[in-house]
């Protein structure tokens, strides 16, 4: 019994050093790759020239990049966080809950590439909303809804069930105890949610063809302008074939950079609330 113990610890050791190194060396190999086209006006300027991206930079891709994960964060984050109060707390009954809980698991089996055809369908082409910021934000909330559900449910689910009691047995209601006390406590495990499903939603490529990213934009300025997307982006450049593969690596780590600094802001916030509200 002794050697399976062993082995299932060393298995187990190996496969953290993996998980933990795989993210680390992609990291290092793509700003290896990218590290020459990275510079100033690579970050600050638009792409210009007669190949896409000979000249110039990818400002309004990143702007643009930004436009349709935050606008999808918020269309999506919205009913996520609301779903997963209900299932938690609002739920009439057990047979209810695990409803809403298999219509979501359906959501998230839904292949990005549907919706975006989809949203291409109804929104760009039925309702006449165009190819825009808009109807690709629309695309990637659907995306992420699932996504964020799950998570949000299981950090309401942590909130220690005593101070739920706690707070019935004081005669307040269950809304007020959701708004005053899960809410607050589970505040790190919302927004730790809402920034996964951010990363989700900035590394999707298949809705935003269908729906509002394009080749050439300026910095968008209204929701209802197409615009440019780093994933699209660097897309693009890998399809131009090896004399693009350096501004597309270039491209893949400030991308890479985004979703890292947002992750890290939001841990760091969620750790700093989560004290705050243990000394409240």
């Amino acid at each position: 019994m002794r050697w399976r113990g062993r082995a299932l610890a060393v298995w187990a050791t190996v496969s953290v050093a993996l998980v933990v190194a795989t993210p680390l060396f992609l990291f290092g190999y793509v700003l290896l790759k990218g590290a020459g086209v990275i510079s100033w006006e690579f970050l600050t300027q638009a792409p210009s020239g007669a190949v896409l991206g000979e000249r110039g930079g990818i400002m309004p891709a990143i702007a643009g990049s930004l436009w349709f994960t935050l606008l999808a964060c918020l269309l999506g984050g919205v009913p996520a966080i609301a779903t997963a109060v209900y299932v938690e707390f609002l739920c009439p009954s057990p047979r209810m809950g695990a409803l809403v809980r298999g219509v979501v698991q359906c959501m998230s089996g839904i292949p990005s590439i549907v919706l975006g055809l989809f949203s291409y369908s109804l929104l760009v082409r039925d309702l006449a909303w165009g190819r825009c910021i808009l109807s690709s934000s629309v695309a990637l909330a659907i995306m992420i809804v699932p996504f964020v559900e799950v998570r949000v449910e299981k950090g309401l689910h942590e909130v220690p069930r005593s101070l739920v009691e706690s707070s019935y047995a004081l005669g307040c209601s269950k809304l007020y105890t959701v708004r005053n006390i899960v809410l607050p406590a589970a505040r790190g495990s919302i927004w730790g949610a809402l920034a996964l499903g951010a990363c989700y939603a900035m590394g999707a490529t298949a809705p935003l063809i269908f729906t509002g990213a394009v080749a050439y934009a300026g910095v968008p300025t209204s929701v209802m302008q197409p615009a440019m997307a780093l994933p699209l982006h660097l897309y693009l450049l890998v399809a131009q074939g090896a004399t693009s593969l350096d501004l597309a690596y270039g491209t893949a780590f400030v991308m890479m950079a985004i979703v890292l600094v947002g992750n890290v802001a939001v841990a760091a916030y969620s750790r700093w609330s989560v004290k705050r509200w243990m000394r409240s």
